[in-house]
């Protein structure tokens, strides 16, 4: 029996939001297939990165692995590489060997999510550090403190002060809660360090706009800003990061910041995988229906960050965030499954509910419901909503008891992972790909081993 096969691109909210609404429906069916295709096997819950990179909470206590989510839907490890619309096939490869998989789908989700955009600033790509994945985060805190061990062995001020300078580019959501921890970071364990000073740290957040957090409004951006100066951060507002060579920021209005840290979180763009598509976009997104639907291309769908969805009635459109997303990608399987069963679809419709920012120890602001919040309230308001979303019983236990020893315990200042375990990890898979990209030798067979074989 030919069965029908859904396929679902990326594993982020939006993705696993269908995954998990057709794990509990179509995917029983003896006539279905489900497969969700994602490169890592866990979904990451990005509001929590940066207490990562401030060594609050543990990576592993802010993922969850999607083989334990799902039970009926198939998931595959693989990076996609190309979509053929025309032969509903998707390529992928997977694994360290690299190795080429195919896809053929009757209906595809596109919820592939975004990648860091640079702009093709010089310099930036290839020495700023991004904020986007665990790993980002994980190698921040681990970052953060290896420069604290370098300047302990630098005897010039001048070398100290850049060593201990991070500037970060944006000041929305990432970039204030980024900043903000990272400078609570560094000033709280700075003591542990005889030969160095809370005077030689130097953070700054460069941000192009009149007021940081333009999402939540000027007064609740204003009052980030205030609270971020009072802990010592400079603030430098009306201009961007024109380009930075590793050492040395230098910004639109032809000033420069010596720094060996600059942490980018000026913006994404959609995933490259959807450029080539023959389909109509908006800035580099999909433009799809109010039912999710690609236009032109039946069984084709998309949600997230990768979908550009009409707001009913106007010319805007939804914005890409994770409450949109969540949502985005459970109509999206709804109006898969109406499809299947020959049922209406279902039109999407959703108003934000609220947004919330952390801007240091214990201060937040926030906007739930049009009412806005600020100070130690919305900290506390951050916390348990996010705590509440996080999936999985077991890891909200896991950032409860983080949260808790974090008020009572200094916090650690060992690195868990060092450039020379980075470079052994970046030699192995040389190694590994080598390996699986030579033909398998064949160990010929003699004569005499041939006819004892063949003998009765």
């Amino acid at each position: 029996m030919k069965k029908t096969s859904v396929v679902i691109l990326g594993g982020g909210f939006a993705g696993l939001s269908a995954a998990m609404y057709l794990d509990k429906k179509l995917a029983r069916r003896a006539d279905m297939e489900v497969t969700l295709i994602s490169r890592e096997n866990f979904i990451l819950f990005t509001p929590m990165l940066h207490e990562v990179a401030a060594g609050d909470l543990y990576p592993g206590d802010i993922v969850n692995p999607l083989r334990r989510i799902l039970h009926h839907v198939k998931f595959v490890q693989a990076e996609v590489q190309a979509i053929d619309l025309s032969a509903r096939r998707v390529r992928c490869v997977g694994g360290v060997a690299k190795l080429e998989l195919d896809f053929e789908f009757d209906h595809l989700l596109l919820t592939l999510g975004s990648e860091t955009n640079f702009f093709d600033l010089p310099g930036v790509s290839e020495w700023a550090v991004t904020m986007k994945s665990m790993f980002d985060a994980a190698m921040l805190r681990n970052r953060v403190l290896a420069l604290l061990e370098e300047a302990t062995l630098q005897s010039d001020s001048d070398a100290r002060r850049r060593i201990l300078t991070f500037v970060t580019a944006g000041g929305g959501f990432a970039g204030a809660e980024t900043t903000g921890a990272i400078n609570d970071f560094v000033r709280e364990i700075v003591r542990y360090y005889p030969d160095l000073s809370e005077e030689l740290v130097r953070v700054v957040i460069v941000h192009p706009g009149d007021f940081l957090l333009p999402e939540l409004g000027q007064e609740l951006g204003d009052y980030a800003e205030r609270k971020l100066r009072e802990r010592k951060v400079e603030v430098i507002k009306g201009v961007r990061v024109a380009n930075y060579d590793g050492s040395l920021v230098t910004l639109t209005d032809g000033k420069s910041i010596p720094a060996s840290t600059l942490i980018w979180t000026a913006g994404v763009k959609p995933s490259p995988v959807i450029a080539p598509l023959p389909c109509q976009k908006e800035r580099g997104r999909l433009l799809v229906s109010e039912f999710l639907a690609v236009t032109g291309v039946p069984g084709l769908w998309a949600a997230g960050d990768c979908a550009a969805v009409p707001v009913s009635n106007t010319e805007k459109f939804h914005p890409p965030t994770a409450q949109h997303g969540l949502r985005e990608g459970l109509v999206a399987a709804k109006n898969i499954e109406a499809v299947v069963l020959d049922r209406p679809l279902k039109a999407f419709t959703f108003t934000t509910l609220g947004q919330l920012a952390t801007i240091g120890r214990r201060t937040g602001v926030a906007m739930v419901f049009g009412i806005k919040f600020s100070g130690f309230i919305a900290w506390m308001l951050w916390r348990t909503v996010y705590l509440m979303k996080l999936p999985r019983l077991p890891k909200k236990l896991r950032v409860m008891v983080g949260w808790t020893l974090d008020l009572l315990f200094a916090k650690d200042i060992e690195q868990m992972l060092t450039l020379r375990d980075v470079e052994a990890l970046s030699d192995m898979a040389v190694r590994i790909r080598t390996r699986a990209t030579q033909p398998t030798a064949i160990t010929p067979v003699s004569a005499l081993d041939t006819a004892v074989r063949d003998q009765p």
